[in-house]
């Protein structure tokens, strides 16, 4: 490891532009009024309060504990006291990672050596209360009761902007921590320089869920300091030495003094970093950055209207829309550098940046769908980076964290974002190269990827050369061996209209084929998909309430979950289950089922649940409109009221599961608005129960796609009829250039369930 500790004057170059994180636009509505940033802070939606703008690549935010599940952002509404405010971190992961670069305020003697490894409270923390603590889009505040600081934290795209407001001491200081990070994480580099009495930069490389995540910062300070620097180690109490890089810095500060820094990161260099602040915050108007990052917000949440004279809806609706913007992660600096999935430095366009942090497993479900409506030229630039880490990579990834191969979850999703994105019409974007590259990843193939050893397995799993060779995956020679095989089905038919699109036929009926292979893993006489093991027998013993966490035969959940995985071939399903009757019996059992989960290791991401339904993960999200397919839409209707009313809400508690990047807010903002996408891939959604009594979607090119609802009530939550344009619906189905083209739906609400076949 390397640590440096210098004195230098350094005189950097760089473009100097006014820093707003947002054009300016005359009355645009304060939609940021109605967001909540505390939903999902408590319980285990794994959200964090701090300053961000739409997709920023910095998130400075307080950080109130170290370790366990519940710290994966770094901060959960229990807690009483403050570590100190970071400058990256994810949102509602359910793993950690993160917490880079670590800022605490402070008055008196400075305390930094920790020495208790169990300890979730450093040694400089300040005690807090939740009275005196402020989140909204853009901006964060909090009063540091142990120091008498008021501290306050807003942010641009890529720079982070602080302001303390210190009492009147001879002692006021601050703790720059660049060993410090969420869990704890091995630091393989730090080097941290003071440049001048008012300028300090660094750099570091963790190891950790990204194997080598680079950070490099700069930061100015409002008032000249002296300082100390600690590069030594310190032994904890379980015998383990560990680095110390920190910057104590040291003010005399009069009564109510602010004392501002500006910080800027990047994954390329300290240059860039200091480019990138300098850019984006010339000066010292904390206050400008802090109006240009909530104009920033109601730019993004503008893009959909809701009428309800329900509060709290309101509120949790635009929540949930502002979740849907924090990532996909702004990984480009101003200059348009970037750190490829290849870890070298690239020099990119700065009008079509690179982004970061694609939990695909998740949202290639409902968040990426949503972008193809309120955004597809975002998400387009979502779809070029993916291939870009194909390109340097060798592959798509599944999980990306900070140009990391992480290998994390299963499936292979970068390719239903993109064929979805195309079917819509949306395509700009290299397609020959998008489609060569999901060939690639669709099949067994090792060499040429870039990514530490221990990634491989996981992000090339010899599941694909099982599900291509004999045509199954066998449960006793690969984990989790029915969820990949459904997973692969889905993301294989995708590939087969994708191969339709491109004239290339003969791939065309082989992925057809290879879609089909969900079929095998149906046991008849339990009604349930179950593995089968190398001599073709289901194993046993079968228990469909079983789970054992990521070392099953499923993904986060049970056979309860992933039986209904077949969102590309519906029909199919249904009549392998043995037609419309009997896969609504089965459907309503999911339903009824009795909650427990059985096994010593049960996975805690199967949660939310409404019978064996786990809406608190994401393989269960698109089952509720399975009810549409089969002539039962009051069934949709119903219960997606229900998970309204169970599973979202306006407190800290308010999400049944992890945030996970955005999916379980993007589930909210579809189905709220009246509709979901069953299948990513098939531009067609299904029409469920609307929340409100008019949603009106701010499309691109000027148009709009209203949604009017009539005589809606908490009590009238069935569909009485529906019309398009005029027009009368006769299913519960739409398609989605029906709305790209605008126009108004409107639909007619009652209290009675609609058992007519059909929808009039």
């Amino acid at each position: 490891m390397k640590m440096k500790t210098r004195l230098i004057m350094v005189c950097l170059g760089g473009l100097f532009m006014l820093g707003s994180c947002a054009n300016p636009t005359a009355h645009v509505k304060d939609y940021s009024a109605y967001v909540n940033p505390f939903i999902g802070t408590g319980g285990h939606g794994h959200t964090f309060p701090g300053a961000v703008v739409p997709h920023g690549m910095i998130q400075p935010s307080p950080d109130t504990r170290v370790d366990g599940w519940d710290a994966c952002s770094g901060y959960h509404y229990s807690d009483s006291t403050i570590n100190g405010f970071s400058h990256t971190h994810v949102s509602g992961t359910g793993c950690c990672d993160y917490g880079d670069l670590l800022f605490m305020p402070t008055v008196g003697k400075q305390q930094y050596l920790t020495t208790d490894p169990q300890s979730q409270k450093l040694s400089y923390a300040s005690s807090f209360s939740h009275e005196n603590e402020t989140a909204e889009p853009g901006y964060y505040s909090v009063f540091l009761d142990t120091y008498r600081i008021k501290a306050e934290l807003s942010a641009t795209k890529r720079s982070a902007i602080h302001r303390y407001t210190f009492p009147e001491s001879t002692e006021s200081g601050l703790i720059i921590d660049l060993d410090y990070s969420l869990q704890r994480q091995t630091n393989s580099e730090m080097e941290i320089e003071v440049i001048s009495d008012t300028e300090i930069c660094g750099h570091k490389k963790t190891t950790y869920w990204a194997f080598d995540q680079y950070i490099n910062f700069y930061a100015k300070f409002s008032k000249p300091f002296s300082y100390t620097l600690v590069t030594d180690s310190v032994t904890m109490d379980n015998g383990k030495r560990l680095p110390v890089c920190k910057a104590l810095l040291h003010f005399n500060t009069k009564k109510n003094e602010q004392i501002l820094a500006k910080v800027g990161v990047s994954a390329v260099d300290i240059a860039g970093a200091r480019k990138n602040v300098e850019s984006e915050i010339p000066g010292w108007d904390f206050d400008k950055v802090r109006k240009d990052a909530r104009q920033a917000w109601n730019q993004y949440l503008s893009k959909i209207d809701i009428t309800t004279s329900d509060k709290e809806d309101k509120t949790i609706f635009y929540s949930a829309l502002y979740h849907t913007g924090i990532s996909p992660n702004l990984f480009s600096d101003a200059d348009g550098r970037y750190l490829g999935m290849d870890l070298e430095v690239h020099q990119g366009d700065t009008l079509n940046p690179i982004y970061t942090v694609f939990s695909l497993w998740d949202t290639f479900r409902a968040l990426h769908p949503l972008m193809t409506i309120i955004d597809p030229e975002l998400n387009n630039q979502f779809i070029t980076s993916l291939i870009k880490k194909h390109q340097e990579g060798g592959i798509y990834p599944m999980w990306d964290l900070a140009s990391n191969y992480t290998g994390t979850m299963i499936g292979y999703h970068a390719v239903p974002v993109i064929v979805d994105a195309y079917m819509k019409g949306y395509r700009n974007f290299d397609a020959k190269e998008a489609y060569k590259a999901c060939l690639r990843t669709a099949e067994y193939d090792t060499t040429g990827i870039k990514c530490p050893a221990l990634v491989l397995p996981h992000l090339m799993p010899k599941a694909k050369y099982y599900k291509n060779t004999i045509g199954y995956i066998p449960c006793d020679r690969e984990n989790e061996s029915v969820a990949k095989a459904l997973e692969y089905a889905y993301d294989d038919w995708c590939i087969s209209i994708f191969a339709e699109a491109m004239n290339d036929f003969a791939n065309k009926t082989k992925y057809e084929q290879l879609a089909k292979a969900y079929e095998l893993y149906f046991d008849k006489s339990t009604r349930f998909m179950r593995g089968l093991d190398s001599d073709g027998e289901w194993r046993t013993p079968f228990n469909p309430r079983a789970s054992t966490h990521r070392n099953d035969d499923y993904c986060e959940g049970t056979a309860w979950q992933w039986t209904w995985f077949v969102p590309h071939d519906v029909e199919g399903l249904v009549n392998l289950m043995g037609g419309e009757t009997a896969f609504v019996q089965k459907l309503d059992s999911l339903f009824a089922a009795d909650s427990s989960l059985e096994g010593e290791t049960t996975s805690s991401d199967i949660s939310g649940l409404i019978g064996q339904y786990a809406h608190g993960n994401e393989p269960s999200h698109h089952v509720i409109h399975l009810y549409n397919y089969v002539n039962r839409p009051w069934r949709t209707q119903e219960l997606v009221d229900s998970v309204y009313r169970s599973q979202y809400a306006n407190s800290v508690d308010g999400l049944s599961g992890n945030e996970d990047c955005g999916q379980m807010s993007a589930w909210y903002v579809l189905n709220s608005m009246g509709f979901y996408q069953v299948c990513p891939g098939k531009p067609v959604y299904s029409i469920g129960r609307p929340a409100f009594d008019k949603a009106v979607i701010n499309l691109p090119e000027d148009k709009t796609f209203s949604i009017i609802v009539k005589n809606n009530s908490k009590e009238n939550k069935y569909i009485e009829s529906i019309s398009l344009n005029g027009k009368s619906l006769d299913t519960p189905f739409f398609n989605h250039q029906d709305m790209a083209n605008g126009g108004t739906m409107e639909i007619s609400m009652t209290d009675k369930p609609n058992y007519k076949t059909h929808i009039p």
